[in-house]
């Protein structure tokens, strides 16, 4: 049998009989091969502090075997029973675990309970530094793992059957009573720093301890398999400490590292967390940002201290177990006799960070942040979101109606009521306008997000009063209209009175060089007169469209090339204005957002106080004020609606039965990929 990496020959104090678990797995475990000629082959895994793990392969066939260690045993530790039923559970339910195969209570076949899960073939990185890849890809691997666990934490116990599998609230008043108890059993010595941090951990509980997720117990990277080649979670392993409890447990203790003692670091595998070097990229914010995007919920995480305090806690008890199996011989780390002299640093850790407020990992010599929202943003973002679930979503069917039965009428460019209703009910709750940073209080980042969330839904940015290209002609009135042109135009837009179209783009020349522009500008005594042709005019065709911002050349040769160009405001009820066709995208008229016209202009007047900007030449410069905002905006809003479109993939994948399974079963074993784990859910 070829060496399986991190396994060596099984450890003295963990044999057993062999032959008795190949006859037991012949009789109960389908599939397992059965030719005598191939003799079971059995390593034990290097790592597993707790349950000894062991490689078993027979011919080409490859599994993993969890078992409770022989001797005496810490109370109501080694639940082998539990990590099979956690595992099973969530296998059905598509997360990334190894598939749960069979589980045998019965101790005289190898002299303790266990379990059998497939062999799962990938990456295991126990130096937390991933010294072994570069910058790039260690973001993307810490990327993937915080993912994972925002995933985990968003199922249900009660969809995954695990009711009951937790104790009810009191998650970590039991955990500071639990590890305390497990120290206590194990110390070999007085450590003060234990004490002070066990007595600070009880004093301290969170009001909110009540919270019941599922969460791992010991979520971190050395306990997930990666893909051999890819930054993707094949499989979460060592579910012992799963229970169900506050998920800010499983987000602090997987990012502990970064608040590493400085001391430990030298000790490399002495450590139970095996970290030799600093990780500087992601950053703690990083993991904790993406980690609440995942979820949903504000990155405002409240008791983060004591979180993280009780995961330093946690880690010198767990470690003090190691050494206590150490001294009476049936531990399953090789390393076991190191494991005494990191008790006082992590306890001596817990304590400095019980008192902090902030975790900023500058501190510890990390520097980097990530999206990082104002607390107005966040707030604004959480009620976008629960808007959406509660008001605009249950509104598509209705609205796609609407839209399905006009077909080609002119009846397809009016507005359906129900649209109107939800726009005057998110005006009410203060939703309205967020694009405008002097208005909504926004930064263009907390805006991104929400633009992102909104674009989730066909509609959902009209709902808000956030639309293009309204939001751009608003933005345009507002950084560069006079006072006159705000309260006329700029007022009714923000009001959501009428609405508006920006005419760029020509068909006779290339665009996207927007110096080869035809249309002319001319002034003409107190008016100027436009001519000329344009289109994608997205907008033009909404009833309520009133006004239009077009940009062309006004007369000045002896100007640079960007300065030979202006905006002006032209109402759509001008003379000479001529709506002349929608112009369809993929076949679609795109209706619901007025459509993208082609406009003409043939002698359009209009009053020389109509400039923006009251002077001409330009033009360029409102566009890049105009674009930078509006294209980010417009990135977002793709984002989100990339999003809706994987999830109608999954959900179709998740309904749809070819071959007598569903379609993302049909995705290889382990591959752990978004479809597969959101059509599962």
């Amino acid at each position: 049998m070829a060496a399986e990496p991190g396994t060596a020959e099984v450890r003295p104090q963990h044999r057993f009989d062999q032959s008795s678990l190949e006859r037991y797995l012949c009789s109960h475990l389908p599939g397992f091969p059965r030719r005598p000629a191939a003799a079971l082959a059995v390593r034990q895994y290097s790592s597993g502090q707790s349950n000894p793990t062991f490689y078993l392969q027979k011919g080409v066939q490859a599994y993993v075997l969890r078992k409770k260690p022989h001797g005496p045993l810490l109370p109501r530790a080694h639940k082998v029973d539990r990590e099979y039923r956690v595992q099973k559970a969530l296998f059905s339910a598509g997360f990334p675990v190894p598939e749960p195969l069979l589980y045998c209570s019965d101790v005289s076949v190898i002299g303790t309970e266990f379990y059998v899960m497939q062999h799962v073939q990938g990456r295991i990185f126990r130096d937390l530094s991933l010294p072994e890849v570069g910058p790039a890809e260690r973001s993307a691997l810490y990327i993937a793992m915080i993912e994972t666990l925002a995933l985990l934490h968003s199922f249900d116990l009660q969809s995954l059957g695990l009711q009951g599998y937790g104790r009810g609230p009191g998650y970590c008043r039991r955990q500071v009573s639990t590890w305390k108890r497990q120290y206590d059993a194990a110390a070999h010595t007085d450590i003060p720093a234990m004490n002070k941090l066990a007595e600070w951990l009880a004093n301290n509980l969170p009001s909110d301890d009540s919270e019941e997720r599922l969460i791992h117990g010991d979520f971190r990277i050395d306990n997930i398999i990666f893909h051999p080649t890819e930054a993707r979670v094949l499989a979460v392993l060592d579910w012992e400490l799963s229970t169900a409890g506050h998920p800010l447990a499983d987000l602090a203790y997987a990012t502990l590292f970064y608040f590493w003692p400085a001391s430990l670091k030298d000790l490399g595998h002495g450590t139970v967390m095996g970290l030799r070097n600093t990780i500087e990229s992601p950053s703690f914010e990083e993991l904790v940002s993406i980690y609440c995007r995942c979820r949903g919920v504000s990155t405002a995480l409240p008791n983060l201290n004591f979180f993280l305090a009780l995961s330093y806690f946690k880690l010198a008890s767990i470690s003090q177990g190691v050494y206590a199996r150490y001294l009476i011989g049936n531990a399953s780390a090789e390393n076991s006799h190191e494991f005494a002299k990191i008790v006082k640093p992590l306890a001596e850790r817990g304590l400095e960070l019980s008192k902090r407020s902030s975790f900023s990992s500058t501190r510890d010599g990390i520097s980097g942040e990530l999206f990082h929202q104002s607390r107005k943003g966040q707030e604004i973002l959480l009620k976008v979101k629960q808007f959406m679930k509660q008001h605009v979503y249950p509104a598509e069917k209705e609205i796609i109606k609407y839209y399905t039965e006009r077909g080609n009428t002119e009846e397809k460019w009016k507005k359906p009521p129900l649209l109107e209703k939800l726009k005057e009910m998110a005006k009410a709750e203060g939703l309205w306008n967020l694009f405008l940073p002097d208005v909504s209080g926004l930064s263009q980042l907390d805006y991104a997000l929400i633009a992102e969330e909104t674009g989730k839904c066909f509609f959902a940015p009209e709902v808000f009063n956030c639309h293009a290209p309204d939001t751009g002609n608003m933005e345009v009135l507002h950084m560069y209209g006079t006072e006159e042109q705000k309260k006329e135009w700029l007022e009714p837009l923000l009001e959501g009175k009428i609405s508006s179209c920006f005419c760029m783009t020509e068909p006779d020349v290339a665009s996207s060089d927007a110096t080869n522009m035809q249309c002319s500008i001319e002034r003409d005594g107190n008016s100027y007169v436009i001519n000329g042709k344009k289109w994608w005019s997205s907008g033009a065709g909404n009833p309520n469209c009133k006004v239009a911002i077009v940009m062309g050349k006004t007369k000045n040769s002896s100007a640079s090339r960007y300065e030979q160009h202006s905006m002006v405001i032209v109402p759509m009820d001008t003379p000479g204005l001529r709506l002349i066709r929608p112009l369809s995208v993929f076949g679609y008229l795109d209706e619901i957002h007025g459509g993208h016209f082609e406009i003409h202009f043939s002698d359009v007047r209009v009053p020389v106080s109509n400039m923006i900007l009251a002077g001409e030449g330009r033009g360029f410069e409102i566009a890049q004020g105009r674009l930078g905002p509006g294209r980010i905006h417009h990135c977002m809003r793709c984002l989100g609606a990339a999003e809706s479109a994987l999830q109608l993939m999954c959900r179709r994948a998740a309904q749809r039965e070819t071959f007598g399974r569903k379609l993302y079963r049909h995705i290889p074993l382990h591959c752990s990929c978004p479809l597969q784990r959101r059509a599962s859910r």
